[in-house]
C-alpha cells in the first residue's frame, strides 16, 4: 500500500518503492497496488495528539514530522522501570492502537533519532556517539545533499565527520557542519514541547485534618462549584469526575462518578458524591481534597420551558445518575438503535455513562407503527382464527387462556434483511395491533403473507405487550 501526494509517494510500505516515485512507476512496478491520497493536514493533527499521549511518560513531548516523536525522559525513566522498560512499555502500547513503532533513548536528540529510523532501536550507553556505519540520512539531511556528498566518495557518518569542517561549510553550508556537532553532542538541540491539555480541576488544603462527614460535604459544595464554574467558561460539561481524598499519612482515596450526558449542576454533581461518603475511610485524617474533571464534552445553553412554548419534557438524567452512582454502572443500561427493520434486531444495550451516548436520544422505533415496551424472546406460538390473508385475528389462545379481540390494526409486514435470511429464519411477518376485551393490548405477528407459502408457515405468535 502507499500513501501519494499529488502523483508522487509519500509514503510505502511494499517493497521495491520509496517516497518520492512517481505513482505511475510505483503501479508499473507492483501490479494492484493499493493508492490512498495523502492527508498531511490530517496527519499532523494525529500526530499532535499522539504526542499529547506521550506525556504519560514525561512532561515533555513533542511531534517529529511527519512520522516521529520526541520524548525527553530525562528523571523520569525510573519511574517506568528504566529505559528499556519505558521502550518497550511504549511500543507495546502503540502496538495496541494500531501502530508499528521503533523507538530509541540516547543522550541527544540527533542519536536518538538516527538509531530509531536507521537502525534497531533500543537503549544508547551514556555518552556514546553516533554510531559511525549509519547512513548519511540519519543526520537529517537533504537529499540532495546526501547525493553530492555521496559523489565525493562519503556513504557513512563516520569517515564524513573525520574529515575537515571548513571546505564542507563552504560548500554545503553551515546546516552539515551543525548536524554533525549535534551528532557528537556538541550542540544542544532542544524540542518545542506541546502543551498538555489544560484539565479542570480544583484542591483545597486545609489547617487541620478533616475526619467527618459532614466536613467533607462542605469541602465538596466549594470544590464543585469552582469546577462547575471553569466548566461554564469552557463551555463544557462533565461525564465523569474523580474526587480524592489525600491522608495525613500520605496515602489517597478516590471516588469517580459519572453522568448520562454532560452536566455542571453543582448541586446534583454535589449530592452523588455525598452519597458515597461512606466509602471513605479518612484514617488518621483528611488533609488536602481534589475534585477534577476526567471526562468533558461541549454544553451549550438551551431554551427552557415558557409559557409561549409549553412545558419542558422531563429530565430523566439525574434520576439515571443517581441509579448508576447507587446500583453500579453494569446494572443500568440504556436502549441504542441498531439499523435493522427486524424488531429484536433493532435495538441493543448500552453503557448509560459511555461517551457520546444520552438517556433520551432518538426514537427506536417508527413514529407511525407504535413497538410495544416488552417483547418476548423467543416469540411464544398461540393459536388464533382469523380470516386469510389479510384480516386480523377473531380470538387467539395463549397458554391456554383464549381472548377475544375487540380492536386490530393492521398488518404491518416486516421482511427483514435479506442478507440474513437462512432455512431457520422468517421470509416474511405481518403483524397486529391487538386489544382483548379486558382492554389488554399485545402484539401478534403471522409468519407468511398469509397466501403464498413460500412466504412462510402460516404460523401465529404472539411476540409483546403494550
Amino acid at each position: 500500500m502507499v500513501t501519494v501526494t499529488g502523483r508522487t509517494l509519500a509514503a510505502v510500505d511494499a517493497p521495491g518503492l520509496r517516497p518520492g516515485m512517481t505513482l505511475a512507476l510505483a503501479q508499473a512496478l507492483v501490479p494492484g497496488l493499493v493508492v490512498r491520497v495523502a492527508d498531511p493536514a490530517g496527519d499532523a493533527a494525529e500526530l499532535a495528539r499522539l504526542a499529547q499521549w506521550c506525556l504519560r511518560y514525561a512532561p515533555l513531548a513533542a511531534p517529529d514530522r511527519p512520522d516521529g516523536l520526541w520524548i525527553d525522559v530525562s528523571g523520569t525513566a525510573h519511574l517506568h522501570g528504566g529505559e528499556a522498560a519505558l521502550l518497550r512499555d511504549l511500543v507495546e502500547r502503540l502496538a495496541g492502537q494500531g501502530l508499528r513503532a521503533r523507538a530509541a533513548v540516547a543522550d541527544t536528540p540527533a542519536v536518538a533519532h538516527a538509531v530509531a529510523r536507521y537502525a534497531a532501536g533500543g537503549v544508547v550507553p551514556p555518552g556514546a556517539s553516533m554510531p559511525g556505519d549509519l547512513p548519511l540520512e540519519a543526520l537529517r539531511l537533504s537529499d540532495v545533499v546526501a547525493a553530492e556528498l555521496r559523489l565525493m566518495g562519503f556513504d557513512r557518518i563516520g569517515p564524513l565527520a573525520a574529515v575537515a569542517r571548513a571546505p564542507l561549510v563552504r560548500r554545503f553550508g553551515p546546516l552539515l557542519a551543525l548536524r554533525l556537532d549535534q551528532a557528537a553532542g556538541r550542540v544542544f538541540e532542544p524540542i518545542v514541547p506541546v502543551a498538555p491539555a489544560a484539565a479542570i480541576q480544583a484542591r483545597l488544603g486545609f489547617v487541620e485534618p478533616l475526619a467527618t462527614a459532614e466536613a467533607f460535604c462542605v469541602v465538596i459544595a466549594r470544590l464543585v462549584a469552582m469546577v462547575c464554574a471553569d466548566l461554564e467558561r469552557a463551555g463544557q460539561g462533565a461525564r465523569r469526575l474523580e474526587l480524592r481524598f489525600e491522608r495525613v499519612d500520605g496515602s489517597a482515596q478516590a471516588l469517580r462518578v459519572g453522568t448520562a450526558r454532560p452536566v455542571r449542576d453543582a448541586r446534583h454533581l454535589g449530592r452523588m458524591f455525598e452519597e458515597r461518603l461512606e466509602q471513605v475511610d479518612p484514617g488518621p485524617g483528611v488533609e488536602a481534597m481534589r475534585l477534577a474533571v476526567a471526562v468533558a464534552e461541549p454544553l451549550g445553553f438551551v431554551q427552557g420551558a415558557s409559557c409561549l412554548v409549553g412545558p419542558a419534557a422531563p429530565d430523566l438524567a439525574p434520576l439515571v445518575d443517581r441509579l448508576v452512582n447507587r446500583l453500579g454502572e453494569s446494572l443500568v443500561y440504556r436502549i441504542a438503535v441498531v439499523e435493522s427493520d427486524v424488531p429484536e434486531r433493532s435495538v441493543r444495550r448500552t453503557g448509560v455513562l459511555s461517551p457520546g451516548g444520552s438517556v433520551c436520544g432518538s426514537a427506536c422505533w417508527p413514529a407511525d407503527w407504535p413497538r410495544p415496551v416488552r417483547l418476548l424472546h423467543p416469540p411464544q406460538p398461540i393459536e388464533v382464527i382469523a380470516l386469510l390473508p389479510d384480516h386480523p385475528p377473531v380470538s387467539f389462545t395463549w397458554r391456554q387462556v383464549r381472548h377475544r379481540v375487540r380492536h386490530a390494526d393492521g398488518p404491518e409486514r416486516i421482511a427483514g434483511e435479506w442478507w440474513k435470511r437462512d432455512r431457520e429464519w422468517f421470509l416474511v411477518r405481518d403483524y397486529f395491533r391487538i386489544e382483548d376485551d379486558d382492554g389488554r393490548r399485545f402484539w401478534l405477528f403471522r409468519r407468511g403473507n398469509g397466501s403464498d407459502a413460500g412466504t412462510g408457515d402460516m404460523r401465529w405468535f404472539l411476540h409483546g405487550f403494550f
